[in-house]
């Protein structure tokens, strides 16, 4: 049986090292602008094979407490928006 609360960032950080890695940490800006707002259910619907288990993972790392993740994200398009401290493992995640 697997961890489901908080499961943590190693799914992300391998996806970090792939040589094939897409900055897509904008979703977390757009996912950040509807949190706490009527429009708080996102559905991310892509093609097959584009990116959604990465997109979750990536979203997982950024939201769970129960590790520090900052410097996964200090590189990356999101650590330049003014939402990203402000909720930066701030949540608990399934």
């Amino acid at each position: 049986m697997g961890s489901y609360l908080n499961p943590g960032n190693l799914s992300f950080r391998g996806s970090l090292r792939s040589k094939i890695y897409v900055d897509k940490s904008e979703l977390i800006a757009r996912t950040n602008e509807a949190l706490c707002t009527e429009q708080k259910y996102i559905c991310v619907s892509r093609p097959r094979r584009f990116g959604k288990s990465m997109a979750v993972n990536m979203l997982a790392a950024y939201y769970d407490r129960s590790e520090h993740t900052e410097e996964l994200f200090h590189n990356h398009a999101i650590s330049k928006d003014e939402s990203y401290k402000e909720n930066l493992n701030q949540y608990d995640v399934m």
